[in-house]
């Protein structure tokens, strides 16, 4: 069995599995631009809601 460490998003303390692939900062999917993997604070995405997959469910 493999063991999913949870962090705190940076931005909000939420739950957090992922990072920021430009800061690298630990961020909740409602921070986390599904178009380009960046947190709300790097993203450059004019609409970051408007492409990509919604975050996975749990």
């Amino acid at each position: 069995m493999t063991e999913t460490h949870v962090f705190a998003c940076n931005i909000c303390g939420d739950a957090s599995t992922e990072i920021c692939v430009w800061c690298t900062k630990d961020a909740c999917p409602n921070h986390l631009c599904r178009k380009c993997r960046r947190c709300s604070d790097c993203c450059l995405c004019e609409d970051p809601e408007a492409s990509g997959e919604p975050p996975p469910a749990g």
